[in-house]
Parts: C-alpha cells; structure tokens; sequence
C-alpha cells in the first residue's frame, strides 16, 4: 500500500490533526460547569445532613438510641424528706438496661411526674432530665470533660413534707380534686396533692395497655389539678375583691358598712345577684360580714365600684395573668378576663364568669395576706445536687418578696378571715391551738350550673405556741355527697384542717 507523502514522517504515520466546531467546545464546558455544580450540591447536602440533620435526628425522641443511652445507667433521684421517693432498677430483658421505679407512686405523682422509656419525662422529671441523666455539664469533672464521658448524675431535693403530702393525699381520698400547702414565710411548698393519682411505675417501660387507661379515662388522673387546671374560684376570689377595695381606699376599714343593696340589680340587666342564704345580714354589709356569710351581692357591687382595671391589677398582683409562673414545674395561668360590661364585671366579683384559678394560685392569695402582704415565690424544689451532695443551686436563696398589699390591709383581711372559721361558713377548719382564717367559695360547674359545683377553701393556720405557718387551699371537683351537700366548708375546709394540722405539728 503506498502512503501519502504528508503522512510520512521521519518513519512516523501520523493522522491528520481534528478540528472541534466551536459549539461542540462549549457543550463540553457547559457540561464541565453542570458536573462540577452537581458535585457542590452533594458536598453542601451531605455537610448538611451530617451537621444539622444529625443533630435533629439524634434529638429527636423517637430515635431508639438516645433512650439506650438515657437508660444505660441509673438515674439521679428526687429527694423528699431526706429520703429519694425514685429509683433505678436492672432490667431483664431488652436493650434498655434500667427503668425507673417509684416509692409510693401515687401519692408523689403531682410532684416528681414521671420518666418512661417510651413516653419521655414531666413535672421534675421532665425539668432536671439532664441534670438526672448526667448529662447537665455542670456535673462534669476535667476527666470528664477530656473523655467525654458521662456524668455521675444529680438529684433533686423537693421543699414537700412527706407528712404535709400524705395528709392532703389521705384527706382527698377518692374525691376528684387537688390541694397545695406553701410555707407563707419562705415559699416553700410543702404539700402538691391531685387527686385520681397514677403510679408513675406502671408506665415507666412503656406498657401501652397502661398508658391507654390512664390516657383514656375520663377523671384524667395524669392530670396535675393542683397546678395545671385553672377552675372558677368561686367565692375565695372575693378576698381578691376586698383586697383591692381597702388599697383602693374604696372602704377604708373591715368594719365600715358598704352601699350593698340585697338582692343586688346587676347593671344592663333584669337579673339581680342574691345569695345562697336568704336570711343572712347582707345588705350593706361591711367587708367582714359579707366573708362570714359569703354576701354575693356585696362583692358584685364592689367589683362594679372599682371597676374591671382595678380588679384586675389587684389580681395580677397574686400572681393571675402570669403565664411564666413556674415553681419550676410551669404551672398553668389563672385568670381574670379584659373587657367585660359591668353585669360581667359584677360576676367576677364573686369569681365566676370567666375568672379562673389553679389551688396554688389560690394558696397564694392566702399566703401574701397571712405574711403581712408580701408574697414569696412559691417553689417545690429546694437545691439541687451533683452525685456528692454538693449543691449546685440553692432555690430557697432565691427566693424574693413582693408586696401585694400594705401590712394594715393584710392583718384586716387576717381578722376577717379568722370570723370566716369561727363562725362563718368555714366552721369546719377550726383546729385547736391554731389561729386559722379561711374562706369558701362553691364555683358554678356547667351551662346553667347544671353540673355539680366545685367545693373551695383556701386559708391559712398560724400555730399558737410556735408561731409556724402554713397556707392551704383545695378544691373538690367531684364527690360522692349529693348535690345538696357540696359547699366549700363541708367538702374542701375538711381536707385544709387536716393539711394545716399536719404542716403545723
């Protein structure tokens, strides 16, 4: 075969050089680019994914690993009088190698919550969770922190009163109800009681067949009613009322007569507000006779003469509208309402329309007057510790006083609630020894007060030969007693003597 002359060279066959078109170079950098974009978006997903939705992920609660992890070790624990009321057990089976256990479950349900391998963890459960587990860094040692291993976990030491508790809980019974029991003089809480209670045992590795009864049943007794169910206050709202009227100067003494008409006319309304005892002496009644016998029509008037806005600061000054009341379980809002008529008004006078309050709410309303006016912030937990005993915070160092009302007000209010117990409508809180003041208050339940009403009494009991003090306050939302026979002095005043007695002895 002969081959051209311009393919020889010096004994090299060489082809003749390819010449691109110009559109086919830019459809390869074009190409180039596109690959190259392709790349960077992986790269930028999977930083992404390792960074940010590794974190979600491995917080999220269903990932089966953080409860392996949570439960590979026993728990810290929370201390009620000196002893711890929770616990860590060895399991059998499964890749969870402890649970949680309780001692005397129910009865310290509304305190400690509960902490499941499946349903995740509330109340102070819920709120030291990390200082519990050992994963609060504050717990960490250098070898720790080096290793990154996990902590030797803390526990939680509670203001509650093992004999206070079981006294609210023992008195409560099978009534639907709670109670709270606050020391006037610290803040500290000594009793948190709600009542249907649960074993918080029973749910602590997950049994759903367990968990479906208590979620299903229609009394709710994983429902915290002492502080986590705002109900009309009823009639205990009045001291609210009265409250604002002596500050206001509205009426400067207990004792002064009001301008009460009996029936009174609610205003903008054919209806008029009377009182469950007809023949008591309600009409112009003063400020302590109108607590003896409970006058609806004194204290819808007096609502309508301060008028809504001074209610209300008088109100919020307890501790109602406050939704970051935290005791450091977050407690739910009590409340008084904005922008009503003067009939509306002349309702929440006497703690109905739309006001609402949770026990402890209530409790400290008897607790600012019993402390000469000043409030201090009620807190169930006292310190807590690393695995040493070391406290790493001291709550009852932290605590602060506010003034509610002037001291003149609160010793008035003292000494008409103190009428109240002996031989008004809270009879039934009388303990011998002790200085006790209280009110009652029967809330309307339902459309027309078609339901059962709720039973209240809130108070305080001063011991006579220590000085000691204890406020209380409990309602009863459901008992046995028919209808006829629910009032606050024959349902809740008897549970609040029990709680008084026991806190003060």
């Amino acid at each position: 075969m002969r081959i051209p002359a311009e393919f020889r060279r010096k004994g090299t066959l060489r082809p003749p050089p390819i010449v691109c078109p110009s559109g086919m170079n830019k459809t390869i950098r074009r190409a180039s680019v596109f690959t190259l974009l392709l790349v960077f978006a992986l790269l930028i997903r999977a930083t992404w994914v390792q960074f940010y939705d590794g974190t979600a992920l491995a917080d999220n609660k269903n990932n089966r690993r953080n409860a392996i992890e949570l439960y590979s070790e026993p728990l810290g624990n929370i201390v009620v009088g000196g002893k711890s009321v929770t616990g860590s057990a060895r399991t059998t089976s499964g890749d969870l190698k402890y649970k949680r256990t309780y001692t005397d479950g129910s009865l310290y349900a509304a305190v400690t919550g509960y902490s499941s391998q499946v349903y995740g963890a509330t109340q102070l459960e819920g709120v030291y969770q990390e200082l519990l587990d050992g994963t609060d860094n504050r717990l960490k040692t250098v070898l720790d922190t080096v290793t990154n291993k996990r902590a030797d976990p803390g526990d939680v030491i509670t203001t509650i009163d093992p004999a206070t508790q079981r006294a609210a809980y023992d008195a409560l019974g099978d009534k639907k109800g709670a109670a709270v029991a606050i020391d006037p003089a610290t803040g500290r809480i000594l009793a948190v009681v709600s009542t249907p209670s649960y074993d918080p045992s029973t749910i602590s590795t997950g049994d759903t067949d367990t968990w479906s009864q208590l979620t299903k049943n229609p009394d709710k007794p994983m429902t915290n009613r002492a502080l986590r169910q705002p109900l009309p206050p009823g009639s205990t709202f009045k001291l609210v009322v009265a409250a604002a009227a002596l500050e206001d100067g509205l009426y400067s003494s207990v004792d002064e007569k009001t301008d009460s008409p009996n029936p009174y006319p609610l205003p903008q309304s054919t209806d008029k507000l009377t009182n469950e005892n007809l023949s008591a002496p309600c009409a112009n009644a003063s400020i302590r006779v109108a607590l003896q016998y409970s006058c609806n029509n004194v204290f819808g008037k007096m609502a309508v003469d301060l008028g809504q806005d001074k209610v209300r600061a008088m109100a919020e000054k307890f501790g109602f509208n406050d939704a970051t009341q935290d005791v450091p379980v977050r407690a739910y809002e009590s409340v008084y309402p904005k922008d009503m008529d003067e009939a509306q008004t002349a309702l929440t006078g006497i703690g109905q329309f739309d006001v609402t309050a949770t026990p402890l709410q209530m409790a400290m309303v008897s607790a600012a007057i019993a402390n000469g006016g000043k409030l201090l912030s009620p807190h169930m937990v006292s310190q807590i510790t690393d695995s040493g005993g070391d406290v790493l915070e001291d709550y009852d160092d932290n605590t602060s006083a506010k003034e509610i009302v002037s001291s003149s007000t609160a010793e008035q209010l003292q000494s008409a609630m103190q009428t109240v117990v002996e031989k008004g409508t809270g009879t039934n809180a009388q303990i011998s020894g002790v200085t006790v003041g209280g009110k009652t208050g029967t809330a309307q339940h339902g459309e027309n007060n078609s339901e059962t009403p709720y039973a209240w009494f809130t108070s305080y009991g001063k011991s006579d030969a220590t000085g000691k003090e204890v406020a209380v306050a409990v309602i009863v939302e459901q008992s046995n007693a028919a209808r006829s026979e629910v009032s606050g002095n024959g349902l809740a005043a008897p549970v609040a003597k029990a709680v008084m007695e026991a806190a003060l002895n």
